[in-house]
């Protein structure tokens, strides 16, 4: 049994092997009835990454091209710090020019301290209609902070991409967290007046999901947390995962069109789910991958009954339809 749910009742989370069992959810709607409701996601990281000019050491070595050699301890590396800045450079434009020529709504994940980098990336999410959710303040791990040490941060997060975007962020994805994350994430933000729609990480379903939590066991008005799972399957970070991952972009299209297809022919018989596309700007960003992300969108494009949508409209749509209630996944009002 995990160190913090001995010491810390207020951190553990029970596990769910049910979910919504064999019937699913056959009475959630999407907008227009649609068949399926489609989430891109564009992991922005450049700028946000372990590097030596921020006090890290040395320079990232997840998720990068060339992962060989030895890491440079107190050395930058500026092979690796090019390969980050290809993705705020190049990869985010290529990305944000598309979805913006298809019609189609992304979430941005910002890494705080990369958007700093380059505000204008928030400012024409914001005006073309995109959102920005939290990518945490950093892209690091968060295992072994303090507790207090990530209060902290996440409400340095919130305060940044609140200043850049306009708003708080309605959403939220680690993908480095800690075992306090789940807790301390909606504290923080009650804490500072602001409102928490979703949190991302979890990968446990194909359709959102309601979550007890653990620090609101005794309490008459607990609010619970939405979780809008992610992805790692249909996920370009794949392409740099050595054995497991895509060998080449065909793979990665067929794949995705398969995830599609599948979802889509469930959201047919009347049992509508999610699918989850994660991004990345420097990954899917460089010209011989984003063909097969552009040949997937295009495909998409061309099916009745589709809803692309930013998580945040997705979770507002489940929670319209099946609102907390304590000690039940979802029920229908």
């Amino acid at each position: 049994m995990p160190q913090a749910y001995v010491d810390h009742p207020e951190f553990g989370y029970d596990r769910d092997f049910r979910g919504y069992g064999e019937a699913g959810l056959p009475e959630l709607k999407w907008p227009k009835d649609a068949k399926i409701a489609v989430s891109f996601v564009i992991n922005y990281e450049e700028g946000g990454e372990r590097s030596v000019m921020s006090g890290d050491g040395q320079s990232e070595t997840n998720l990068r091209e060339n992962p060989t050699g030895p890491p440079r301890i107190n050395e930058r590396n500026y092979n690796t710090e090019s390969e980050f800045e290809y993705g705020s450079r190049a990869g985010f434009w290529r990305l944000f020019r598309m979805f913006n020529k298809y019609d189609m709504k992304f979430t941005l994940y910002a890494v705080a301290q990369a958007v700093e980098q380059v505000p204008e990336v928030v400012t024409r999410c914001v005006e073309t209609g995109h959102d920005v959710a939290s990518h945490a303040y950093r892209w690091v791990e968060y295992h072994d902070f303090s507790i207090e040490k990530e209060r902290e941060w996440i409400k340095k997060c919130i305060t940044s991409l609140k200043a850049l975007s306009g708003y708080a962020p309605k959403g939220w994805y680690y993908g480095r967290n800690s075992p306090h994350s789940r807790t301390l994430i909606p504290q923080v933000y009650e804490e500072m007046g602001e409102e928490l729609v979703w949190a991302s990480d979890t990968y446990a379903d194909d359709v959102p999901y309601w979550i007890d939590r653990a620090d609101e066991k005794n309490k008459p008005d607990p609010k619970g947390c939405l979780m809008v799972p992610y992805s790692y399957d249909c996920n370009d970070f794949k392409f740099h995962v050595v054995g497991s991952g895509f060998r080449d972009p065909n793979g990665f299209y067929q794949h995705l069109k398969n995830a599609f297809d599948t979802l889509y022919e469930e959201g047919e018989e009347g049992n509508r789910k999610m699918m989850t596309v994660g991004l990345h700007c420097r990954i899917i960003g460089r010209p011989g991958r984003f063909k097969a992300l552009q040949e997937f969108v295009d495909y998409i494009s061309k099916k009745e009954g589709v809803w692309v949508a930013t998580r945040t409209e997705i979770a507002e749509a489940f929670k319209e339809q099946y609102p907390y209630q304590k000690g039940y996944l979802a029920k229908k009002k």
